[in-house]
């Protein structure tokens, strides 16, 4: 159990590297969802100078669909 819990951490911990990589061209984001990840990824993320310069919000969603996900950011940058 010990190593399945270290491998998944260390897919998990890969997947946020792989969208930090897509956050760095972004001056603004909004991370969102219904689970703790997006607060682990901002976590992750602040700890990277390269970050700092970013605004990043996070916000609390429940399960959405593509279509939805697209009418939160779009009514998330509105205002």
């Amino acid at each position: 159990e010990k190593l399945f819990n270290k491998k998944e951490r260390h897919l998990q911990l890969s997947y946020y590297k792989k969208v930090g990589q897509i956050i760095k061209n972004y001056q603004e984001v909004v991370l969102f969802g219904p689970t703790d990840a997006k607060s682990e990824l901002l976590n992750l993320l602040r700890t990277d100078h390269l970050f700092d310069d970013i605004k990043i919000d996070v916000a609390n969603s429940d399960k959405m669909t593509e279509n939805q996900m697209q009418n939160f950011v779009r009514e998330y940058y509105k205002k």
